[in-house]
């Protein structure tokens, strides 16, 4: 039997959609980018906003979980990128003495931080504090800008994190250099030096300028703001993509249907 060939309605070669010839002049294009930047100085305003209204609620949160044993560690393994760069039982372990965490945003450009890790004393290094900053670097194009009522330049709409960023690095002061863990569980990348082959001990995170995991804007951004959450396991991570083959292949498998099955989570 010969195999038919499928054919379309007719006309159809004739008929043309009512959206495909959509045209955008010069002058609506220039109305629309203006819209944007209005929206984008709104959300500036309003986020420079919300970071001082929660300041207090969080000072608050501070409080209340210093007495609460492993809250941060928990929480922070809690999240799955992170649980991934501090694989290691060594790194957990010194993460066991951390007192607190503690995220303090630039309040002129709110997209820049900087991150504390309270220790505890402990055996492997003797700082009570590591931290990280992510600085604005205002744009030379910013010299003779003139900001409005709330204080947003043109320059802050323009944002750009590879430009106007920059990133510090803390050297460790370990208490024995041989067992430092960022030596013994060093950080290893690929052919392209921005990608992690193996990300080695989470303390890498301090001592490499580089953060191409972006693992602090995900604890700035993420996990501090919902650390309860996080702590209390209330986040829900991604199935991967192995699971859901894996699932195809389950129909011999015994379920038992009272368990929850558990998800495992990107990382």
């Amino acid at each position: 039997m010969t195999k038919g060939t499928k054919r379309g309605s007719p006309g159809a070669e004739e008929e043309k959609s009512p959206l495909s010839n959509v045209e955008l002049g010069d002058e609506d294009a220039k109305k629309l980018e203006a819209i944007q930047r209005d929206l984008a100085r709104v959300e500036l305003v309003l986020e420079r906003h919300a970071q001082a209204t929660l300041r207090p609620v969080y000072e608050k949160r501070r409080a209340v979980v210093s007495a609460i044993p492993n809250f941060w560690p928990v929480a922070l393994m809690n999240h799955s990128l992170f649980a991934y760069h501090a694989q290691h039982n060594a790194d957990q372990t010194a993460l066991s003495y951390l007192e607190d965490v503690w995220v303090e945003k630039d309040p002129k450009e709110h997209r820049c931080f900087t991150i504390e890790f309270h220790f505890k004393e402990n055996q492997f290094f003797h700082d009570k504090v590591l931290k990280k900053e992510y600085k604005y670097v205002t744009p030379a194009a910013a010299k003779d800008e003139q900001p409005d009522e709330n204080g947003i330049t043109d320059s802050m709409l323009d944002f750009s994190w590879d430009r106007d960023v920059e990133v510090s690095e803390t050297k460790i002061n370990w208490k024995d250099a041989e067992k430092a863990l960022t030596k013994v569980y060093p950080r290893e990348t690929g052919e392209d030096e921005d990608e992690i082959s193996d990300p080695g001990s989470f303390f890498n995170f301090f001592e490499h300028r580089a953060d191409p995991s972006e693992i602090g804007v995900v604890i700035a951004n993420e996990i501090f703001p919902e650390a309860i959450e996080y702590f209390l396991g209330n986040v829900e991570g991604d199935v991967t993509d192995s699971e859901e083959e894996d699932d195809d292949d389950d129909d011999a498998e015994e379920i038992d249907l009272e368990k929850p099955r558990t998800k495992k989570r990107k990382v």
